[in-house]
């Protein structure tokens, strides 16, 4: 009745499809163990009802559920999975080995499948639940197991969708393993809160403000960060309904819609939000992995959510509101024919001097406005006397012409052999300079981007970028999916010159960065979000456009990061290197770095 297709894209649909089923048979602790990113093993082990051994070979036929009783049942799902072909997908595409058993039989059973093929059903002994192991996933078909990704894309999608499930329930205890090494074990927990903090860490939860929101649509309750943690990188975005992850870009609107005004441009913030609605008002089966939803009323609901997280910024004071009705805000005072109790009980009075002159000479001076004759150097005295060291052959108050600040010392420092006399910096955004026809004008960040782009390209193509060592090494947490992005991607950077190492399951190190970047503590953790921004593209390309528009992409984030350019000694410095490059009249996506303004057009400006 409702034409079930393929589920099994890659491992991570595997794992969600077992999660989803072990969730759906009241498991109260279920186990995730892949290896080699689910291409060698996917196993998935619960405690929940188990089958029985009828059911137990049922299961891997097509279309074939025990969720489901009727067909009027699809109009009122509760459950995660109800179409019935995940088991009769995976087996159809990798060797599979059931063992399950529920509480009243004695001993359990054990299926093995393979290519759609039943290989052999048999009687164990095995506890109360289901141990299910998916084996060489894809092995008959060579094309698609071929065009899998690296092991650590792959991982990252089984870390999205364990996290996903293990986000809706926080009464069962989840554990991922991968090649035998923990990456997440998360216990039982009596709220959402702890559940997000025990996957993305505490610092997620420390940004949050809670949300709630009751109609007759929908029950909305959940979380939104505070604008300041808003990051470029997509992540840490959630909806749930009725205990399942769906994707909405229009809810996200509603989202966004409510930061209006409270976060930069390309910034996003994090969310975790849970509605409950009628079944029978939304269509779970309009995506062939479930992954979104169709609402019967989805204008309604976008007002709710917009007015809910509007309202939560409003009371938690980020967008500013004003409570009128805060029986805790203090009155007022209304002022009326009793003035004078609120006027101080004393007004001070002001002394002045009348005979006081500022240019009268001081006992003591050398000079009758308080300098030493002949020299710029400040001689300091009182109604005593000069106080002046003692210096021999001089008399008091003659000290000042030890220090002649006349002296430019900073100059001493300077190579003089750069004019930068006539080199103007205008607002740390352009450099003005004289040419031969006018005056030529360089804007600072784009010749920046040509700068890093060149510099990256060759890196890419050619050698190792130079590190710069920073002073002290900084952490960035960066979560279990940001691990193993930088991880993929760690010959890359090391050879554009950053130095990151890894810090735990979910942290970075940043020991070093290219030359012209940042490593200061604030920058280097909005660099590090850049680069995930980056990184996270697993589209690839021709071989020499793909280093071209890395180098793209690197090149705005250097010219982002640098320190702002004050001197005209920097500027100098900075038109120089711009002038050897290759193209220096046009940043990588082409737009003009410099403009001459002649003469004439000056000269138009004063008639």
């Amino acid at each position: 009745m409702i034409a079930a297709g393929e589920v099994v894209q890659r491992p991570a649909s595997v794992v969600k499809e077992l999660m989803e089923n072990a969730v759906d048979a009241g498991a109260t602790d279920i186990k995730v163990a892949v290896t080699d990113a689910g291409r060698t093993l996917i196993q998935v082990i619960d405690n929940g009802s188990g089958m029985s051994p009828d059911d137990a070979v049922l299961c891997f036929e097509r279309h074939a559920t025990s969720k489901l009783a009727s067909a009027e049942d699809l109009h009122n799902i509760l459950t995660f999975g109800f179409r019935g072909e995940a088991l009769a997908s995976i087996a159809a595409v990798a060797e599979v080995t059931l063992r399950t058993r529920t509480a009243e039989e004695e001993s359990g059973v054990e299926v093995q499948m393979a290519a759609s093929e039943n290989k052999g059903t048999r009687e164990i002994s095995c506890p109360i639940g289901t141990n299910i192991a998916v084996r060489n996933l894809f092995y008959n078909i060579p094309a698609r197991r071929k065009f899998l990704k690296s092991d650590n894309v792959e991982l990252r999608h089984i870390v999205e969708e364990f996290q996903r499930v293990a986000l809706t329930r926080p009464d069962i205890g989840f554990t991922l393993t991968h090649n035998g090494r923990d990456i997440h074990v998360v216990k039982p927990v009596k709220s959402f809160k702890f559940r997000i903090q025990d996957l993305l860490g505490p610092a997620i939860v420390g940004d949050v403000v809670d949300i709630e929101a009751d109609t007759t649509i929908v029950t909305l309750r959940g979380y939104a960060g505070r604008p300041e943690s808003a990051r470029k990188t997509l992540g840490n975005q959630f909806f749930f309904v009725n205990g399942r992850y769906f994707r909405s870009p229009y809810l996200h609107k509603a989202v966004m819609k409510a930061y209006e005004n409270l976060i930069p441009d390309g910034t996003t913030p994090s969310y975790f939000l849970y509605l409950d609605v009628d079944p029978s008002t939304i269509d779970v089966n309009i995506h062939p992995t479930k992954a979104e939803i169709k609402f019967e009323e989805e204008q309604p609901l976008f007002q709710t959510v917009f007015a809910a997280v509007k309202e939560a910024m409003g009371r938690n004071g980020i967008a500013g509101n004003i409570d009128f009705d805060n029986p805790e805000a203090r009155e007022m005072p209304v002022i009326g024919t009793r003035f004078e109790e609120y006027t101080p009980s004393s007004i001070p009075t002001v002394g002045l001097d009348p005979d006081y002159d500022p240019f009268q000479q001081m006992p003591g001076q050398a000079g009758h406005d308080g300098f030493s004759a002949g020299h710029d150097g400040y001689a300091p005295a009182h109604d005593g006397g000069s106080i002046t060291p003692d210096v021999p052959g001089e008399s008091a108050g003659t000290y000042s012409r030890y220090i002649d600040r006349s002296e430019n010392y900073g100059a001493l420092f300077e190579n003089r052999t750069l004019p930068t006399s006539q080199i103007l910096v205008v607002q740390g955004k352009y450099v003005l300079m004289q040419s031969a026809t006018g005056i030529m004008a360089v804007n600072v960040h784009r010749a920046k981007e040509r700068l890093f782009f060149d510099r990256a390209l060759k890196a890419l193509t050619q050698e190792a970028h130079v590190t710069q060592q920073a002073l002290f090494p900084v952490t960035v947490t960066v979560g279990v999916e940001g691990r193993l992005t930088l991880d993929t991607h760690a010959e890359t950077l090391k050879k554009l010159g950053f130095d990151i190492a890894p810090f735990g399951p979910d942290s970075v190190v940043v020991n070093g960065v290219p030359e012209g970047y940042s490593a200061e503590p604030g920058k280097a953790e909005a660099m590090v979000g850049d680069l995930l921004l980056i990184l996270s593209d697993d589209g690839s390309s021709l071989p020499g456009v793909m280093e071209q528009a890395l180098a793209g992409k690197f090149a705005l984030l250097g010219a982002a990061s640098g320190d702002k350019l004050t001197s005209p000694l920097e500027a100098q410095r900075l038109v120089d290197a711009l002038l050897q490059s290759d193209n220096p009249e046009f940043t990588p996506s082409g737009k003009k770095i410099i403009s001459i303004i002649g003469v004439e057009e000056i000269e138009k400006r004063f008639q």
